[in-house]
């Protein structure tokens, strides 16, 4: 087996992305346990005799859901371009030439991936493996071999 160095690194794949995504999205339900338990435990240290559970309407849960969701991927992709699903599957968002996404493209494609995922699906059929969001928004996402230098 020979190694052959590219100067381009080589595109994500859906299982990789896909995969990605699923660890993200555990996150994402991991964090959103985290402020409920934290909204439980300040009422129930405010007012502890007349303590009952939150009731939190779908509305509120979903807009939470989304605002940390897009959020969390902004960041993640503006400061490294890579979420906690990336470095498990080694790899990293870019721009088309392949530096960090500037912040407001980061925000655009992460609304994008939240209100569309189902954009994820175009890498299997797209000859260089983007999706409809790298499409439209110019990103790309690459395996890397080392992590990413600031």
């Amino acid at each position: 087996m020979e190694s052959i160095e590219s100067d381009s690194p080589r595109a994500a794949g859906i299982v990789s992305r896909g995969t990605a995504a699923v660890v993200d999205l555990g996150v994402l339900l991991v964090l959103i346990g985290l402020i409920y338990v934290g909204l439980v435990l300040t009422r129930l240290a405010l007012n502890p005799s007349a303590f009952t559970f939150p009731n939190i309407s779908a509305l509120f849960s979903t807009s939470i859901t989304f605002v940390l969701a897009v959020l969390y991927l902004a960041v993640c992709w503006a400061v490294s371009g890579c979420t906690a699903g990336a470095v498990v599957m080694g790899l990293r968002v870019t721009d088309r030439r392949g530096e960090r996404m500037p912040p407001v493209r980061a925000l655009l494609r992460a609304v994008a991936c939240v209100v569309f995922p189902v954009g994820l699906a175009w890498v299997a059929f797209d000859s260089q493996r983007r999706s409809l969001q790298d499409l439209v928004l110019r990103s790309r996402v690459v395996y890397v071999s080392r992590p990413p230098s600031s």
